[in-house]
């Protein structure tokens, strides 16, 4: 996993508390991702008269920004040698890919 992470064999140790901030960082902005973006936005954006079309244009950025902070959180977790680094890897590829899926679709409404 260190190989896939590009983590260095010498890379300085960071404290479980600073992985598990960033975990819950990057978790947290998935979840925004989410809200925002199947929650919020097709009820706001009909009744300020927008068209749908604009979601995907907020959505995607957001997403792209969420699944850099994942990676940066799932590196933080094996440079800390955290005792759930394994889980939490777990976690946040399954997270990874519901926002994958969630950006190809959004891409597809784009282009379709």
């Amino acid at each position: 996993m260190r190989w896939v992470l590009h983590i260095p064999e010498q890379q300085p140790r960071m404290t479980a508390a600073e992985a598990e901030r960033t975990f819950s960082f990057a978790l947290l902005l998935s979840a925004t991702r989410c809200i925002v973006g199947y929650g919020i936005l097709p009820i706001a954006l009909p009744v300020l008269g927008l068209a749908a079309a604009v979601g995907p244009w907020i959505d995607i950025p957001i997403g792209i920004v969420a699944l850099c902070f994942d990676v940066r959180g799932m590196r933080r977790f094996w440079i800390s040698e955290h005792k759930r680094r394994v889980a939490a890897t777990v976690l946040y590829t399954l997270v990874m890919v519901f926002v994958v899926v969630l950006l190809v679709r959004d891409f597809i409404s784009l282009i379709g």
